[in-house]
């Protein structure tokens, strides 16, 4: 089954907001067996509304909406569906409970434009909104299905999942697809490609290969179509475990998870503890770290040392150290990463330095010139990478070259 999502609002259309509900639903969608034709935004305007949901049903037969469904004049989207499929509107007396609820609760006054938040078109199934006062709309016309959803990403997170998806599976015979992700590191895309083109030729025709670049990293999405789950999961496990087999030192990990939720898997798995001293990054390893849930039991402290003083003071880097070499070089970032083993006590350390840009570089040291450093009690292993001019992607990028680092870790 193809679908297609249509968001409305212009504040999606001017950047104010991020769409990051369009993605949510993909993924949910995916995962029971609809694949996402398109994404569409358009603004709060009838007639912009009803033409992209005409082109939309020229190619699929079921279209997610989300957004338009407030009380205020600018959320038009409910009264423009009841204009689409023809349909007087009524007073939904569940979601009018739901309603005078949520304001008794808050012991606000229930103005007429909230009520007006239960007033459905007769033609759809309501769909119960326990989590705010906009219902959902599910039409079902002439073999096309149109279900609309607030925008209130949490609202419309809990109506997919309690709600929609269940009756999205009873209703429809869905078909099975299945991912795997590879997530690799230290090798480019074409080189990567190169790599395991044997392989890829080899797919069958159900089975395909994607190669989703980032800084530092390349993903592999395996994605298979059939009718029997296992079966594909199976068939992915053999083509994964022959490109395993073709680049072992470039595999981090085999689902769809980030580096550094691939770092802490791995040292929460063998029990090792880590520390970080960050300079051209400015807590930035750390932020990445101490998102991940569990992250407490690795990471013991990072220590921001963005100037010499600091890496002298917090860090024991030598002063010498500095005048001789500068804190952007092999030494001081040694220096760096066993001063933070020795701070915190940790099994591992991580020390960063670098111009990230976009200016403070020298003929020697270019903008973009970063030192990584990772050490335990027996070694210190130490790189150099040479970035752009850009000072957020040589940020970014210095977080996924510390996976460079990863033998260290394995071997001790």
């Amino acid at each position: 089954m193809i679908a297609e999502i249509i968001t409305i609002g212009d504040e999606i259309l001017i950047g104010q907001v991020i769409d990051s509900n369009s993605a949510w639903i993909a993924q949910k969608l995916n995962a029971i067996g609809i694949q996402i034709n398109q994404i569409s935004s358009v603004s709060d305007n009838r007639e912009a509304i009803i033409s992209t949901l005409n082109d939309a049903f020229n190619r699929v037969d079921i279209v997610f909406i989300t957004g338009g469904l407030g009380p205020t004049k600018d959320d038009i989207t409910k009264k423009t569906l009841a204009h689409y499929f023809n349909s007087e509107m009524q007073i939904d007396e569940r979601t009018l409970a739901q309603v005078k609820s949520i304001f008794a609760k808050r012991n606000a006054p229930l103005l007429d434009i909230n009520i007006q938040q239960a007033e459905v078109p007769i033609k759809c199934d309501v769909i119960h909104n326990p989590h705010g006062t906009a219902p959902g709309m599910w039409f079902h016309q002439e073999g096309k299905v149109c279900i609309s959803m607030p925008g209130v990403p949490f609202e419309m997170m809990y109506m997919m999942e309690e709600t929609i998806i269940p009756k999205l599976t009873s209703t429809f015979s869905l078909p099975a697809i299945v991912h795997q992700t590879i997530l690799t590191a230290g090798i480019g895309e074409s080189f990567l490609s190169k790599k395991i083109a044997a392989i890829e030729d080899s797919l069958p025709e159900h089975i395909k290969l994607a190669y989703l670049p980032k800084l530092g990293m390349v993903r592999l999405r395996l994605s298979a179509y059939g009718t029997h789950h296992e079966t594909l999961k199976k068939e992915l496990e053999t083509y994964t475990q022959k490109i395993q087999h073709n680049i072992p030192e470039n595999i981090i990990a085999c689902e769809d998870i980030t580096i550094e939720q691939a770092l802490l898997y791995f040292m929460t798995k063998h029990k090792k503890t880590l520390s970080l001293a960050e300079s051209c990054t400015g807590g930035y390893l750390s932020h990445l770290i101490t998102k991940i849930p569990g992250s407490s039991a690795v990471l013991y402290g990072d220590i921001v040392a963005y100037s010499n003083q600091a890496k002298v003071a917090l860090l024991d880097v030598n002063p010498n150290t500095l005048t001789n070499f500068g804190a952007v070089s092999e030494q001081t970032v040694k220096e760096m990463a066993e001063g933070a083993l020795k701070k915190f006590g940790s099994d591992y350390a991580i020390a960063v330095t670098g111009i990230a840009g976009p200016d403070g570089g020298t003929e020697n040291k270019p903008v973009g010139t970063i030192w990584i450093a990772i050490a335990n009690k027996q070694q210190t292993i130490v790189q150099q990478h040479i970035g752009s001019n850009k000072r957020i992607q040589n940020i970014e990028k210095t977080d996924h070259r510390k996976e460079n680092c990863r033998p260290l870790l394995i071997t001790t």
